[in-house]
C-alpha cells in the first residue's frame, strides 16, 4: 500500500557495511511484486458483495453465500499480501491488511452453519444480535487508528477508512436496535451501513486501478498524496 523504505542497518559504526545491507535492500525491493492490487482488488470484491446484500438488493439478505469471499478472498488473499508488505517494511500496510484479513475471516467464519455459532445462542436471538454488535463496534474503534494513521498517505485511503468508520457503527447500531426489537428500525440501519460498505469498496476498486496502472501503463490514477502536506507539518513542528 505504502511505499517500501530502503533498508539500512549501521553495525559497529561501519559504513560501508551499512552500505552492502542497503544495496541488499534495494535489490530485494525491486525483485519484490507489489501485493497491493490483489490486497485492494480482495478488500473491495468482498465488502462489494456483502454490502449489496446489507441493502437487500435484488431481495437478498442472507449473506451465508458469500463466505467464499470473506473466508477466502478477502481473509487469504489480504493476510498473504500482508506478508508481503512485511518484508517490504509497511508496518502501517502489514498491520491494515493482516487486522481485515483476520476480520474478514472471523466475520465469514460466524456465518458457517457447521461451526454451530448462531446455534450456540438458540437461533437469532437479542443475545446474538448484541453479541454482533459488540463483535461489529470494537472493529469499528480499531478502525479509528487507522483511519488517523492514513492522513499521513492520500485521501482515497482517508475516504475507505471513514466510509468503513460509518459501515462499523451504523451495522452495530442495526444489531443493537434488533436485539431491542425495532426490526423496522434495524433494518434501515443496515441498508445504511451497506451504502458505506459500498462505497468503500468502490474505493477500493480505485485504489486497485491505481497500483495496477502504476505497475502496467504508462500512466498514474491519482491517490490524492498527503505525505507532503503531512511531513511538512512535522518540519514546522520540529522548528517550533
Amino acid at each position: 500500500m505504502a511505499p517500501m523504505p530502503h533498508l539500512t542497518l549501521v553495525t559497529n559504526g561501519d559504513e560501508e557495511s551499512a552500505e552492502k545491507v542497503q544495496v541488499v535492500g534495494q535489490n530485494l525491493a525491486s525483485k519484490l511484486a507489489n501485493p497491493s492490487p490483489l490486497a485492494m482488488g480482495g478488500f473491495a470484491t468482498s465488502l462489494l458483495t456483502v454490502s449489496l446484500a446489507m441493502m437487500g438488493f435484488r431481495g437478498v439478505s442472507n449473506q451465508t453465500v458469500f463466505v467464499g469471499d470473506l473466508c477466502f478472498v478477502a481473509c487469504v488473499a489480504l493476510i498473504i499480501s500482508a506478508q508481503w508488505e512485511m518484508v517490504r517494511g509497511n508496518t502501517f500496510s502489514y498491520t491494515v491488511l493482516s487486522a481485515f484479513g483476520l476480520f474478514y475471516g472471523g466475520y465469514g467464519a460466524i456465518m458457517i452453519p457447521s461451526l454451530g455459532i448462531v446455534d450456540a445462542f438458540g437461533g437469532y436471538t437479542p443475545e446474538y444480535y448484541n453479541s454482533m454488535g459488540f463483535f461489529v463496534l470494537i472493529w469499528a474503534v480499531l478502525n479509528i487508528f487507522f483511519l488517523v494513521a492514513s492522513v499521513a498517505f492520500n485521501i482515497v485511503y482517508i475516504c475507505i477508512f471513514i466510509t468503513i468508520e460509518l459501515c462499523f457503527t451504523l451495522e452495530a447500531s442495526s444489531y443493537f436496535t434488533r436485539a431491542d426489537g425495532n426490526a423496522r428500525l434495524s433494518a434501515a440501519l443496515m441498508k445504511a451501513a451497506g451504502v458505506f460498505g459500498f462505497l468503500a469498496g468502490l474505493l477500493g476498486f480505485y485504489a486497485t486501478a491505481h497500483y495496477l496502472c502504476q505497475d502496467v501503463l504508462p500512466f498514474n490514477i491519482p491517490m490524492g498524496d498527503t505525505s507532503r502536506v503531512v511531513k511538512r507539518w512535522k518540519k514546522v513542528k520540529n522548528v517550533v
